[in-house]
């Protein structure tokens, strides 16, 4: 169990990741991102796929705090909703694990600009297990 930030990784270099807040009490992670020019659409918004990878970190961020050194977390299932369009710039997501038994996790996560205007939502289901190595 840590409140450490996790090891960067070439997604989360790629998203421009950036841990702000592990609330292991509240069982929360607040994580902001860099959404890039890179990750326009034709609309000059973030793609939704982007969005969705932001959301999708954060929830594992939320889960993987809490477990026990050698373990981790993959995403079973991610519900997406999206709102509002996000422009390019930085965004932040406070995902809470909002259940865990066994093996099983539940969390849920918006999508926020700096303003606090949330953009987007998910709903995740992870599955802890034990690390392997590359």
């Amino acid at each position: 169990m840590s409140d450490a930030p996790p090891p960067l990784t070439p997604a989360a270099s790629l998203l421009g990741r950036e841990v702000l807040e592990i609330d292991l009490k509240e069982r929360l992670a607040r994580v902001a991102y860099l959404a890039r020019d890179e990750f326009a659409n034709r609309h000059g918004t973030v793609q939704g796929g982007f969005l969705a990878a932001m959301l999708d970190s954060a929830c594992g961020i939320a889960v993987t705090a809490d477990l026990p050194e050698g373990m981790t977390a993959v995403t079973r299932r991610l519900d997406t909703s999206f709102i509002r369009p996000a422009r390019i710039g930085r965004l932040i997501v406070e995902a809470r694990v909002i259940r865990r038994e066994g093996r099983a996790a539940e969390v849920e996560a918006q999508l926020m600009d700096e303003a606090g205007v949330v953009l987007a939502k998910a709903r995740a289901e992870l599955r802890t297990m034990e690390q392997r190595d590359s």
